[in-house]
């Protein structure tokens, strides 16, 4: 970089490490300067202003804290950086004092939690910096700056997917070098977008300037070059693709997808929406539905990024039903939001990411589209977009919450400490009327998919491993852990639901779905066991949730079915929505291979013929009292959205309102014992905290209501992260994996055992299928342990091994079919090294109580050389034919 002029703004963070903390900073601050000094290669050196953090403004909001410390601290940092640069030599602008004077001069908020400036705010403080610099005031009307504004806008959209460009693991990181058709690279292909994006931003600039003299000028991207074109792998065009893993080019219609897919008798699918009416809900990620009982749809038609001269299309999408006939009418595209990987209505509002965003929107004219638009929290990472913040949920206790995976860096900037930085894979808590920010619990590798029921028992799944999770306090941890919820069937899971409506039949009400997009194409459903559970060897206490297979909600032989959500709509009815693609992997494919598809999406509808639909409920604009009436209704998803409608009512009407109905209800009664605990959610999402009604429900003879007074009580009193806010970086929590050598190997042979350890337990390799203990999935994943399969014949082994398996098999008489979901083991000759496949190869055949022969990388080598022009699955059988299998 050639910067003339570097603006550098830092304080707020480092502050809260008070005046014992000023030595230190004030070096940092030196060292920066002359590091900056030397950075530029023709040895100019660049102009630096140093700025001074804002003052904190006090809202005089109960929520927040109203800054009073830290301005104590921010007062001392300010003076120490205005002495550094006095002796550094560098400009420095005082931001503190006339911020403090601005909040005390204007009436109207210029902040949105005191520490981060709203529109009003930046504006203001756009002028401060102006006249700090020598600037004289802009002699322009609100529409000319508005009109500059506009232009400036513009250009930091192009530069901003430049300097912080999404998906950036596979512009530089380990998916960068993962290469395709004639060896093409993600890297080759993505990093000439940066070049295109470095011209795109240069020619934004003679925009703004004429609007700043008051006329106007054309963007012209003529100069742009063409992006680096792609060849498709699909169907077997690089080693990393197969046709039987993937989908088909043929793509069905919707009609014709339902044909495919096979339901519990009762049931009936019907198209709600799909591309052909609606191609604006290409890629449908996550969908909500609203107080009016509309279905909302985040479509993500950019996946996995947006390409520099295509359009940005991905949107919030409403879709509107207007005759009630289970068919979309019409449609309103709510806002563009880039990768828009999950939201949750809030405030009157939508709260969406946007990475490294999250955005707030909201319709203020009645017109179903966004006119106000301002980020309200920070600091969410998108170096890997398919394991970014997803699926948010608004949660029975007012928090927002979302989980992330791994490769990913968060930094969460907040009113009541130093920023939360994250680098683990987890599940996050956001409290958007407080702005507290809280690293939830662990779950790894890329988590998905989260839900509540009825009693506040909280469940999450990890998409990957496809691994489903009650979620419960951990006082060890002061936070949350994952508890196993059921045995694994199948993975990747996109998202889940919990079963609540009167259109469904009584006996799955409270059941558990899982949504699975490849081998197994459909819905998972599992019963719940919630008063505790003592067969198969399960020992588990009351409250300790456990899930049992039941008879499968959905599935379909259409190959590009990939059900990525399942909601529960105003009707009653399931609500699915398809990706719809022939890829569904992000490694086996080039980033923009051509054969993305981003045209199909659909919605299907999910109905019991036998029962009534739901019907209306009143929510959106209701009074308190009404919505307060509405927790009786059984379904939870009329629970769910009226304690979203209660987020926009004033606290004090709403909390009020809230007392007097309660105070009809009797805490000795069993049957009160859940509207109680609804009362006592209604005060926790209001930051109003009830101690009489807490003890209320916490001696309540309903043993479910007293599980989740624990878990409101273990929120307040110990989970609180104002109480323990965290000042050190959250790093991911890697399972120490003791190696054991086995005794006969050599100095060599050791080392190569210790790798193969470490590539058996890497992210989504053999682990993830086969667990840590080699006992595989029962029915699913077969055991690698005591089987002929792993200690057998070598070149088999590693045959498998480089071009993945598909089909019926015995293992230790054991059935492993597809026909049952069972997906393909995956192909790892383009994704592992012939040292790494012999290293996990020799690991696999000496562990567990497996006892065999190494395997050397040479035969890998002259296996891979002897069967280089196989490019799909092997079939077991075929394997056998060529490999008899040992007695």
């Amino acid at each position: 970089m050639k910067a003339d002029v570097i603006f550098a703004f830092f304080g707020y963070n480092e502050s809260f490490a008070g005046s014992t903390g000023l030595a230190a900073y004030e070096k940092q601050l030196a060292d920066m300067i002359r590091t900056l000094r030397e950075t530029r290669p023709d040895r100019e050196i660049p102009r630096i202003v140093l700025f001074s953090p804002i003052a904190h403004e006090d809202l005089n909001d109960p929520n927040l804290p109203d800054g009073s410390e830290n301005n104590q601290r921010l007062a001392l940092y300010t003076a120490s950086m205005q002495k550094v640069a006095g002796q550094e030599g560098v400009a420095f602008v005082n931001l503190f004092e006339p911020t403090r004077k601005l909040y005390e001069e204007i009436a109207d908020p210029l902040t949105i939690n005191g520490v981060h400036l709203n529109a009003l705010g930046n504006r203001h403080l756009g002028e401060v910096i102006a006249r700090a610099l020598g600037a004289k005031d802009p002699k322009a009307t609100d529409s000319e700056l508005a009109s500059v504004r506009e232009a400036v806008l513009d250009k930091n959209w192009h530069w901003h997917n430049r300097y912080r460009a999404t998906d950036g693991n596979d512009i530089w990181g380990g998916r960068s070098t993962l290469t395709f058709v004639n060896d093409q690279s993600n890297a080759e292909v993505l990093q000439h977008e940066l070049a295109m994006l470095d011209i795109m931003t240069a020619n934004r600039d003679p925009k703004i300037w004429a609007r700043a003299k008051g006329s106007d000028a054309k963007v012209d991207d003529s100069n742009v070059p063409p992006p680096v074109s792609v060849i498709s792998n699909v169907g077997g065009g690089s080693k990393s693709s197969s046709s039987e893993k993937e989908g088909t080019l043929q793509y069905l219609t919707a009609e014709e997808s339902i044909t495919k897919m096979t339901v519990p008798k009762g049931f009936k699918v019907n198209v709600f929406a799909d591309e052909t009416k609606f191609p604006e809900i290409g890629n449908p990620v996550q969908m909500q539905v609203d107080g009016k009982g509309r279905l909302w749809v985040a479509a993500w038609k950019t996946y996995p990024k947006w390409e520099p001269l295509k359009p940005m299309d991905d949107s919030l999408v409403i879709l509107h039903d207007e005759n009630e006939d289970g068919v979309a009418d019409r449609s309103t595209i709510f806002a563009n939001v880039h990768c828009p990987l999950g939201f949750e209505f809030w405030n009157g509002g939508v709260i969406v990411t946007s990475q490294p965003d999250i955005l707030f929107l909201k319709d203020t004219d009645g017109d179903d589209v966004a006119d106000v638009r301002y980020v309200l929290f920070q600091g969410t990472d998108s170096a890997d977009t398919h394991h970014a913040a997803n699926n948010l949920i608004y949660g029975p206790d007012g928090g927002i919450y979302w989980q992330s995976g791994v490769f990913m860096q968060h930094n969460h900037e907040h009113p009541w400490g130093p920023s939360l930085e994250a680098t683990a894979s987890a599940m996050y808590r956001f409290d958007p009327r407080r702005y507290t920010i809280a690293f939830h619990a662990n779950n790894s590798p890329n988590p998905h998919g989260t839900a509540f029921d009825e009693w506040g028992y909280h469940y999450a799944n990890d998409g990957t491993g496809g691994r489903s999770y009650q979620v419960v306090p951990d006082p060890a941890t002061k936070g949350f852990k994952m508890r196993e919820l059921l045995v694994k069937e199948v993975r990747p899971v996109t998202a889940d639901e919990v079963v609540s409506s009167p259109n469904f039949p009584d006996e799955m009400q409270g059941n558990f779905l899982v949504c699975n997009t490849i081998g197994f194409l459909g819905i998972k459903q599992y019963k719940l066991h919630r008063e505790g559970y003592k067969e198969n060897g399960k020992d588990f206490q009351f409250g300790e949730v456990w899930g049992t297979p039941t008879e499968e909600l959905l599935s379909s032989t259409d190959k590009n079915f990939r059900p990525t959500d399942a909601i529960f709509g105003g009707d009653g009815a399931l609500y699915v929505s398809d990706w719809q693609n022939v890829i569904i992997g992000h490694m086996q494919h080039n980033i923009r291979d051509p054969n993305r598809d981003k045209k199909h999406g659909r919605v299907f509808r999910m109905t019991y013929e036998s029962r009534p639909l739901q019907k209306p409920v009143a929510i959106d604009g209701a009074p308190v009292a009404a919505l307060l009436e509405n927790f009786k209704h059984p379904a939870l998803s009329v629970r769910h959205r009226s304690r979203v409608e209660l987020s926009e009512r004033e606290t004090n009407e709403v909390i009020t309102a809230t007392k007097a109905w309660t105070a009809k209800l009797d805490g000795k009664k069993k049957e009160d014992a859940r509207l109680l605990l609804e009362s006592l959610w209604v005060h926790q999402q209001h930051n109003v905290r009830d101690r009489a009604l807490l003890d209320l429900v916490l001696a309540s003879p309903e043993p479910h209501a007293v599980v989740a007074a624990k878990t409101v009580r273990h929120h307040w009193d110990v989970a609180d992260p104002v109480l323990n806010v965290v000042t050190s970086p959250i790093t991911q929590q890697e399972e120490k994996i003791e190696v054991k050598v086995p005794a006969k190997f050599s100095k060599t042979e050791a080392e190569t055992y210790r790798l193969g350890s470490e590539v058996f337990h890497r992210e989504a390799h053999c682990v993830t299928c086969h667990q840590p203990n080699g006992q595989g999935m029962l029915n699913i994943y077969p055991p690698l342990t005591n089987s002929k399969w792993v200690t057998g014949d070598p070149d088999r082994l590693i045959k498998l091994t480089l071009h993945g398996l598909w089909g019926p098999m015995e293992v230790n008489g054991t059935l492993y079919d597809p026909a049952k979901g069972v997906p393909p083991m995956t192909a790892f000759k383009a994704i592992l090294k012939d040292e790494e496949i012999a290293a996990v190869l020799t690991f696999v055949r000496n562990t567990w109580g497996n006892e065999a022969s190494i395997v050397t990388p040479d035969q890998v080598k002259r296996v891979r050389e002897t069967t280089k022009e196989v490019q799909m699955f092997i079939k077991p059988e075929d394997l056998l034919k060529e490999y008899p299998l040992e007695k």
